[in-house]
């Protein structure tokens, strides 16, 4: 019956009609499936979650619209794939596409090289050799998501190298479902979670927190400053308690204080250093006493689960200072063992592809036994490092001769800990009917346990949060050695988006740093097996396709003179 239709005068016209469906289907409704180990091509869950809650539309304007270099066309290339995937969530309320620096902007006669321009966003100027001379061309690796009146440039590649490496495009690639997502959300969501800062117990709040506040906090982050003791509860509104580098010890009634916003669901990021150890003193002296603060927080953190120790952790993994290696003016940079160098072995999404983050004088955390509380270790030394108790005396002159490796023999210490869980407090049975009573007066009210789980992040080093001042630049960027910048050992270390990542971890609704932590392989080909098999695969993609080729037409032959041979 099939056949006879397929064969009438109508058969043509239906599988012209046929092929006319499925390319409409296919135009109508895309999907793939992602085979890939990684999930490359896969949008995490609250990405997705981002787009759904869409109430606008977003408009995404990419600028690599031009003739560029192979490399930015990938990036092109990969940014087209990453939106069509939100597309495929968003619906009609995403819409993206591919503009020149040099457009003019809708309804203006501005171009989108000066928006960017005043957006802080810098190009990237690719320079080539011509007949006539040389060449040069603007390059903004970057694109603007718009949502109603509000713009947020977001930077699809952070280097400024005019030649970009597989490694870099991967790591591109990688980071672009997070940047925008991260983007639609900030314009998506205009009221920005409460934080408060404590600056009551002598925490930093000159040029040492600049990157933190400015880069950090006041960017993405409702701030505001707040004295514990100068107030009676910490209200409900903040979000998150931030503690960094506290230096005067608390009271009782302030560990009240934090102990119930804890209970009331407020989360806490700790920055604390136990001892007192600075590099002020050491360079006045050579040498600086390590000494404990009496910060009086010990049983507070043993109830959450967690204890840091008065102790130092050295290791071999660390940065480097520049030493007077013979007391005449001769200068050389030394690894210094008291600036350790931390990287996280769990695949939590905090710190997963994070890198180095750069510590000073660290403490050591040990975890104790709580009820209820998972403990997860973000940040640990490596397989060669030490613990020195105190009080100790630390001098340059350590550094004149080589550190006894046979010292360095533990690894894996904690210095930084994840814990989640429902806290019990530790005014439970501790708490006067005076302490409750005045609490409630001033609309606290007080929990003995978390209804809910809860969540709070315990580093024992209150520099990573800290910058560096630099006379001729002025602050710089937390994770930047201010001793070695300038020189052949400056390298920028990843404390500030360990910093991010913490407090995204914490109080971010959506979750988006599951999307930032995602894992893309570099798959490079085998370069030696390349030059072995040269000649075989050129034989193969030359000769191949003519065998084939040859193959059907033997085939075909042998079927026409079989069918007529009758």
């Amino acid at each position: 019956m099939l056949k006879k239709i397929f064969n009438s005068k109508i058969g043509l016209i239906l599988i012209i009609v046929l092929l006319a469906g499925v390319n409409w289907l296919a135009s109508m409704y895309h999907t793939r499936i992602d085979v890939t180990n990684e999930k490359r091509f896969t949008l995490s869950e609250p990405t997705k979650k981002v787009l759904k809650k869409l109430d606008g539309e977003v408009e995404i304007d990419i600028l690599l619209k031009g003739d560029f270099p192979s490399a930015f066309k990938k990036l092109a290339n990969s940014t087209d794939e990453t939106l069509e995937e939100f597309k495929e969530i968003a619906g009609s309320k995403l819409h993206y596409r591919f503009v020149s620096p040099e457009d003019l902007m809708d309804g203006t006669s501005v171009t989108y090289a000066d928006t960017l321009t005043v957006l802080g966003v810098s190009p990237i100027n690719l320079k080539s050799q011509l007949k006539g001379g040389e060449q040069q061309q603007f390059v903004y690796p970057s694109a603007l998501v718009k949502y109603g009146d509000a713009v947020l440039p977001v930077d699809l590649y952070s280097g400024n190298k005019t030649i970009i490496t597989p490694g870099e495009l991967n790591s591109a690639e990688a980071l672009m479902e997070y940047k925008f997502a991260d983007a639609i959300e900030k314009l998506a969501e205009p009221v920005k979670p409460m934080i408060a800062y404590s600056d009551g117990n002598g925490e930093p709040t000159g040029n040492n927190v600049y990157d933190l506040v400015n880069n950090v906090l006041l960017k993405n982050y409702d701030l505001k400053r707040f004295n514990l003791n100068a107030q009676p509860v910490i209200p409900d509104t903040f979000k998150l308690l931030m503690v960094v580098k506290p230096t005067v010890q608390f009271t009782d009634a302030e560990k009240f204080k934090i102990d119930q916003f804890v209970m009331n669901g407020g989360k806490v990021l700790w920055f604390v250093d136990e001892l007192n150890a600075e590099m002020d003193s050491l360079q006045l002296k050579n040498e600086v006493i390590a000494y404990d603060r009496g910060l009086n927080l010990t049983d507070l953190f043993f109830k959450y689960g967690v204890r840091i120790n008065p102790d130092l952790v050295m290791d071999l993994q660390c940065d480097f200072l520049p030493f007077d290696v013979n007391g005449k003016g001769q200068f050389e940079f030394l690894h210094w063992n008291y600036f350790p160098l931390f990287e996280s072995k769990t695949d939590n999404i905090i710190d997963k592809n994070l890198g180095l983050v750069a510590g000073k004088f660290v403490n050591p955390i040990d975890t104790v036994e709580s009820d209820g509380i998972k403990k997860t270790i973000l940040l640990s030394s490596s397989s060669n490092s030490r613990i020195i108790g105190t009080p100790a005396l630390i001098s340059g002159k350590e550094n004149v001769n080589a550190p006894e490796d046979d010292k360095f023999k533990k690894s894996n210490i904690p210095v930084a800990v994840l814990l989640e869980g429902k806290f019990e407090s530790m005014y439970k049975y501790r708490a006067s009917q005076a302490m409750k009573d005045s609490f409630k007066l001033y609309g606290g009210d007080f929990q003995t346990k978390n209804v809910s789980d809860n969540k709070m992040i315990v580093v024992a080093d209150g520099d990573i949060a800290l910058n560096a001042f630099s006379q001729k630049d002025g602050p710089l960027p937390m994770g930047m050695n201010q001793y070695t910048y300038g020189s052949q050992y400056q390298y920028q270390f990843a404390n500030r988006e360990f910093v991010e990542n913490c407090l995204d971890y914490l109080i971010n609704p959506y979750g988006l740093t599951e999307a930032k932590s995602k894992d893309y392989t570099l798959r490079l080909l085998d370069v030696k097996k390349i030059d072995d098999q040269r000649s075989l695969w050129q034989l193969i993609n030359i000769a191949g396709p003519i065998i084939i080729v040859f193959l059907f037409a033997l085939m075909y032959q042998w079927q026409r003179k079989r069918k007529y041979a009758k």
